[in-house]
């Protein structure tokens, strides 16, 4: 069944929290191993726009890896790099602009998730690429803070959303999810697994795993546009019939009298 744990006393999301996270050690770990999950699949997408929604580290590093031609970064906290700042529920961008759109942690600090879905759906090309970064809910670190031992430099969200949760709101929305990645730097140890993998010992704790990188594609269907069949012509039988026998008359006279005319002698 999803899980989502909502946290009603979280701190409001701001340029402390975000730079306390991004100077300790456990958070620079977290932000490199995203950076190198996120490096792995971007180049898949290509285009000319790769877009960031929200603020996740400095400027467009997490977009390094991408081969569009352009990128940006849409933030939420100023004094980070972003191009432009803007409430990721409403979004000053063209429908159908952007080829690849990546949410880290976004919907995490957000009270309307499937709102940011859809306006991320609505920018997305008919071929477009989302990724989306999270908290997974049964991780240790989200676990350690309901039990209010949480890492003194970890942002707390306004909720944390598990993979069932967001695959139900993507098929609402007609995304293909393609891949689930989970990793983490805490425990459990493991390298990063994907969920379609040979299953090993491993499987059994990476559900476990501290976060999640999810890969999902718009589904289209093809429009195809049948013109209207046109009706086979009716041919009349019995003037078909009477046709074909005075065509048959004429032309065996024609050839009677191409042989007639051979045969006559010559005066």
């Amino acid at each position: 069944m999803p899980l989502s744990f909502g946290r009603s006393a979280s701190r409001p999301f701001n340029r402390y929290t975000l730079s306390l996270w991004l100077r300790s050690a456990r958070g620079k770990r977290q932000l490199e191993l995203e950076r190198q999950e996120l490096k792995r699949v971007l180049p898949e997408v290509f285009g000319r726009h790769m877009l960031q929604i929200g603020s996740w580290g400095r400027g467009d590093e997490l977009l390094q890896s991408t081969e569009t031609l352009h990128r940006a970064v849409i933030g939420t906290v100023s004094d980070f790099g972003a191009q432009a700042l803007a409430t990721p529920e409403q979004l000053p961008v063209a429908s159908k602009s952007v080829d690849g759109v990546v949410l880290p942690h976004t919907l995490e600090f957000t009270h309307a998730p499937h709102n940011v879905l859809r306006e991320a759906a609505r920018v997305l090309t008919d071929r477009g690429r989302l990724f989306v970064v999270g908290f997974n809910p049964l991780g240790g670190w989200v676990m350690r803070q309901r039990l209010g031992l949480g890492y003194r430099a970890f942002p707390p969200p306004s909720s944390y959303y598990g993979i069932g949760r967001l695959q139900d709101w993507l098929e609402l929305l007609d995304f293909e999810v393609a891949e689930v990645r989970r990793f983490g730097v805490g425990f459990p140890w493991l390298a990063s697994r994907s969920q379609n993998q040979t299953w090993s010992l491993g499987s059994l704790l990476a559900p476990l795993a501290e976060s999640y990188l999810l890969v999902a594609k718009k589904r289209v269907l093809p429009v195809n546009f049948v013109g209207r069949a046109q009706r086979a012509q009716v041919k009349p039988l019995i003037g078909a019939v009477g046709a074909g026998t005075a065509a048959s008359s004429a032309a065996n006279s024609a050839i009677n009298n191409a042989v007639n005319s051979v045969e006559t002698p010559v005066q």
